[in-house]
């Protein structure tokens, strides 16, 4: 069965940071991109990074480039989000997610796999 776990959210002020995690079980882990996205009340899903898990090529959201970093452990099949220098808007449910393959999704609907969702909170 598969399984994504993502721990690590809480509430931060503004100008904080909070390191995501998602572990993963029931699949090959170093055959498939994971991805994290977000979701704020009233708002569309949207793709924050992604990692392949292959090869360790990475992308990002404008909004979040050179405040995010996405990591791999494979012995550990778990992938972090290091998010720094956080801004109220980026308050959503954030998400992991999984799809078999070597290339980097954009989309959520891209994924076949997903978590429970962690909850971040910035405070202004």
């Amino acid at each position: 069965e598969v399984q994504l776990v993502e721990s690590g959210g809480g509430l931060v002020q503004a100008g904080g940071s909070l390191r995501l995690s998602c572990a993963a079980s029931g699949f090959t882990f170093d055959d498939y991109a994971i991805g994290w996205f977000r979701q704020a009340p009233g708002k569309e899903r949207e793709g924050v990074s992604c990692i392949s898990s292959s090869d360790g090529s990475t992308r990002y959201a404008d909004s979040v480039k050179g405040r995010f970093t996405i990591s791999s452990d494979n012995a550990k099949n778990t992938v972090y989000l290091q998010m720094n220098s956080l801004r109220p808007e980026f308050t959503a449910f954030y998400y992991c997610a999984a799809v078999d393959g070597l290339g980097l999704p954009r989309s959520w609907y891209e994924y076949d796999y997903w978590g429970q969702g962690t909850q971040v909170t910035v405070s202004s």
